[in-house]
């Protein structure tokens, strides 16, 4: 067995120093980034008597069965001063019935109708600044009427990240665990998101957040004048409005277990890849900086494999290539690993290598005929 091998000029050689390279560069974007998340210790957070007032703000269309399940739960929130605005966005439903009757029950909730009408844009952007002109209090958490906080101390974990100089903070919204493939792939996709997402707000580059667990102020919101400068997109009230108020000082993160927001995941591969869809639609709006900074991980990933298996036809290279990818796999799995285990997910992170391969060409495939669709459209 020839472990060194000789290294003369040749097609091998070549794409062994590729393949190298390559690998270097993708080790090197989860050694300065994806490890920020792995190795992240919280700060100390505010106090109970110092905490302040809050708005949590719900817009909801047709949510009248999420609203009965999850918005007691809400209500009902470990906190010591805050109310709760559910802005009825034009639904059809029972809604307004089942809100007025929560409201005799609870005096911290109010709710907002807007009347439905063919003038309206779709997307959450104007029941949200609806409900952001309503609000009593400055400081604001942002959830939907399908999400289901992880405990009653959700608004105590994200509102004690509030000082004075954090004006924006990032939750996780995971999805509800079952026992399908298809269920193991969209929390795959929301936590590595969500691995992104933290160790890039870590690295101070912040680009997106969930709109069903964020939180910022009003103060904030107004000075960007809301959504105007991208509300003709029905999308974009998280990642671009994000990208948008983001400074190097005002944005922290909120991984403790009890804030996390849980919702149901896509029961089909068509509704996920719909979710996709709208997820993808402001991807085009991004600065280019973050797309190519987005785009190394996958990108590096792929031709790293390819490289890979081809160079494992090649008995001069075949063992020096397996072992600088076998160090790459086993640093990649102990540093990502870490990171899911942060958000709750620890039986993926077991798998993480078939996982993290199977997304790295799936996740393109997606992002492409998404792109086609669309471009095919009047």
């Amino acid at each position: 067995m020839k472990f060194i091998p000789t290294f003369e000029y040749s097609e091998e050689t070549i794409l062994f120093f590729s393949f190298a390279a390559i690998a270097f560069v993708h080790l090197l974007y989860v050694l300065l980034l994806l490890r920020k998340l792995a190795f992240f210790k919280e700060k100390k957070t505010l106090e109970i008597s110092a905490l302040p007032p809050i708005t949590v703000i719900i817009a909801a269309r047709n949510e009248s069965d999420n609203l009965f399940e999850n918005l007691p739960f809400i209500l009902q929130q470990n906190y010591p001063e805050f109310e709760v605005i559910v802005i009825n966005n034009q639904s059809i439903d029972d809604s307004f019935y089942l809100l007025k009757a929560y409201q005799q029950q609870y005096p911290n909730l109010r709710f907002i109708e807007v009347e439905k009408s063919k003038h309206l844009r779709q997307g959450k952007k104007l029941p949200i600044t609806l409900g952001i002109k309503g609000a009593k209090y400055d400081h604001l958490v942002l959830t939907d009427a399908d999400c289901r906080p992880m405990s009653y101390n959700w608004l105590t974990s994200m509102a004690s990240r509030y000082t004075p100089e954090t004006e924006l903070i990032l939750g996780y919204g995971p999805y509800q665990k079952k026992n399908t493939f298809l269920n193991r792939l969209v929390r795959f996709d929301t936590s590595f998101i969500a691995s992104n997402y933290f160790s890039f707000a870590l690295a101070k580059l912040s680009y997106m957040g969930v709109g069903r667990n964020l939180a910022y102020t009003k103060e904030l919101f107004f000075k960007v004048h809301g959504f105007k400068s991208h509300y003709s997109l029905p999308s974009g009230d998280d990642d671009l409005f994000v990208q948008q108020v983001m400074t190097r000082k005002n944005v922290r993160i909120d991984i403790e277990p009890s804030s996390f927001c849980f919702s149901e995941a896509p029961e089909s591969f068509g509704a996920w890849v719909r979710q996709k869809t709208r997820h993808y639609s402001t991807s085009k709006q991004y600065n280019v900086i973050k797309k190519a900074l987005l785009g190394i991980y996958p990108l590096t990933l792929i031709l790293m494999l390819i490289s890979f298996v081809i160079l494992l036809f090649s008995s001069d290279f075949r063992w020096l290539t397996t072992s600088v990818f076998a160090l790459v796999l086993v640093i990649k799995w102990w540093i990502q690993g870490k990171g899911l285990v942060k958000l709750g997910e620890k039986k993926l992170a077991n798998f993480f290598p078939f996982w993290d391969i199977l997304y790295a060409f799936l996740i393109p495939i997606l992002f492409f005929s998404v792109e086609k669709k669309q471009n095919n459209r009047w």
